[in-house]
């Protein structure tokens, strides 16, 4: 494992969190170890957010990743809650920057979309898929730390898309007016403007 790429996915939240680590080298990628830290027994916002950042410090400390991935929080309609998971979701960043890791987002779509072809799969879907590309045999207790392997293996596979694709050359970029702005609107109807 001395040349493989360690990935550590996050799924953040702040009842479970879950966490995937995959290693990948030229020829495959394979499981490392995937798990959940539960925080639900713990009633204290403050301390549930200790809790995360600690357990990244000691993933990270453990596996020595090359990269983190962490999937972004989706929009619903409790806000308290989204405030709480956008918390948590930023401690774990902030654990990896002190790491000397930048953490890279993705939306729960564009997850799906690269593990399964579908960005509506269901969570489900999803495993099935891992336990076929990562050779998992063993059933899984909570769907969190599957998410958290989905997303450390989208980042493979979008690191390894840019590697193909390469540079993007550089070149001025151009302003390009937009259909529904004003500009538009009056270059198309000079006699409607007074």
């Amino acid at each position: 494992m001395k040349n493989d790429h360690i990935i550590l996915g996050i799924d953040p939240g702040t009842l479970v969190m879950g966490y995937g680590l995959i290693s990948v080298n030229k020829s495959n990628v394979s499981l490392i170890e995937m798990g959940v830290l539960q925080l639900s027994k713990h009633k204290d916002h403050s301390e549930r957010l200790r809790l995360i950042y600690k357990k990244m410090e000691s993933i990270i400390t453990l596996h020595r990743p090359t990269a983190v991935a962490i999937e972004a929080p989706f929009f619903g309609k409790n806000v308290q809650s989204m405030l709480k998971l956008g918390r948590a979701q930023g401690v774990a960043i902030a654990a990896a920057m002190m790491s000397g890791l930048q953490a890279v987002e993705y939306s729960p779509r564009k997850v799906k979309q690269a593990v399964t072809g579908r960005g509506g799969a269901t969570k489900e879907q999803i495993w099935k898929m891992l336990q076929h590309t990562l050779n998992i045999v063993d059933d899984v207790k909570y769907m969190d730390a599957t998410d958290a392997v989905a997303v450390a293996l989208c980042h493979h596979y979008e690191a390894r898309a840019a590697q193909l694709v390469g540079p993007e050359p550089e070149s001025k970029p151009q302003r390009t007016k937009k259909a529904g702005s004003w500009e538009s609107f009056i270059t198309q109807n000079p006699g409607r403007v007074k």
